[in-house]
Parts: structure tokens; sequence; C-alpha cells
């Protein structure tokens, strides 16, 4: 299967002008699966409205998955309050996971949520986003759903860019799965002038198979395959 990860670039608070950015990179991508960073559709904006999954502002995203038969995993505050991430594919949106470690300014307007998988072509692919990953805990209790894949969104800042790789890394060798991370690309809220970006993916073996650029609007792919015992 194949797999993506985006990091268009953002406008604060424009959900409109984000989800046609989202919707270029699906279309970019050709991708089964396109991984978004946390809060992509709004920016790491914390006092953002929730974006709901009837929202006729995610109509591009919509469109272009009816278009390329992807499914997006879009970062957005979603009802609740939560962190969330939006699963988007051609017939629309609905809530496929919150955010369970939240932390700092995080904490007192937001929701946790708990574990989840969704299950795309037969490959169970696990959720987090962001301070999820950096909790072994989370992975374990995913990985204890089943699950071939973690797959996440995050916003690190320009100096953390290794962050997330060595925490794909080690989800890899604790589980055996492959890791997908999508990492915010340009600036955005809660402090973060300069973002990371260079998004990957790794192979169940903790190897670098594609990495994005520093850039803005760069998408990196994988094609995912089983692992033989």
């Amino acid at each position: 299967m194949s797999i993506a990860v985006a990091q268009p670039r953002c406008v604060a608070y424009d959900v409109m002008a984000n989800a046609e950015a989202h919707a270029a990179a699906v279309r970019a991508a050709d991708a089964r699966v396109v991984v978004f960073p946390e809060m992509s559709l709004t920016g790491y904006e914390l006092d953002a409205l929730p974006v709901a999954p009837a929202d006729e502002r995610l109509a591009p995203v919509v469109a272009a998955c009816a278009e390329t038969g992807a499914l997006a995993l879009v970062g957005a505050p979603v009802p609740g309050p939560s962190i969330g991430v939006l699963a988007v594919d051609g017939d629309g949106a609905w809530v496929a996971y919150r955010k369970v470690h939240l932390h700092g300014e995080e904490v007192p307007r937001f929701v946790p949520g708990e574990p989840a998988v969704i299950d795309v072509d037969g490959w169970r692919l696990g959720l987090a986003v962001c301070r999820d990953t950096g909790v072994p805990e989370h992975a374990a209790k995913t990985a204890a759903l089943g699950i071939d894949g973690y797959v996440a969104g995050v916003v690190h800042a320009d100096h953390e860019a290794d962050v997330h790789g060595a925490r794909a890394r080690r989800v890899a060798a604790d589980h055996g799965v492959w890791v997908a991370v999508a990492a915010f690309a340009g600036p955005t809220g809660g402090g973060f002038a300069r973002t990371s970006g260079r998004s990957g993916i790794w192979s169940a073996a903790g190897e670098l198979v594609a990495e994005a650029s520093a850039a803005p609007d760069d998408v990196a792919r994988a094609v995912l395959a089983r692992s033989v015992h």
C-alpha cells in the first residue's frame, strides 16, 4: 500500500485556504493514504474553532480524495473539543482520532481521546498526534489493538528536526511496524516561528525510506510492504 506524508503551507485559522493546499497535496502525493501534520487545517492555533466533519470547507479535500482514491488524515481541532485527526475520503469526513497525551496550554482547552486504529485495504494503521509519539505507552496500547503501521502528525521546532525520527525508530524497534510522520513546515502558532519539516516514512526495520525537505509544500511517498517472518 502506498502512503505519503505531506507538509502543506498553512495560513493561520484559514480553513478554506488550507483545505485547498491539502487538496493539492493529495493530488501531488499519488498515494492511497496521505498523512498531514498536527492541526494542519488551522495551524497550531489553540483557540481555533473546531472543524466538524460536515464542514463545507472540507469540500476541496473530499473532491481530491474522490479523484485520486486517497484517504487523507488531516490534522484539526475537532468537536469535543479535541486535537484530532479527520479522516477524509471521496464520500466525506469523520473524526478518526483524538490526541491522547495533551500537554501545556492544551490541557485546559481540550478533551483527550483514546488509542485508535483505522483499516485501509486490510492494513491496520494506528493513529497518533505529536506528544503521543513521545510516550512509549501510547504506541504500546495502540499496537495492542493490532497494527501494521503507526502514523502521526506533529509540530516540531526547527531545532527538533531529529526528534520524530528518533521516536519513529523506537516505535519500529518496539513493535515491528512501519511508521509515517507528517511534520509541520513553515511558521505556525504556539511560538513555532520556525518548524522542522522533514516528514518521513520508516520501515518496520527502522530504516528511513522516504523523507521530505524542510520546505513547505513538500511530500514524501513510499510503498509499504509486509515483513516476511
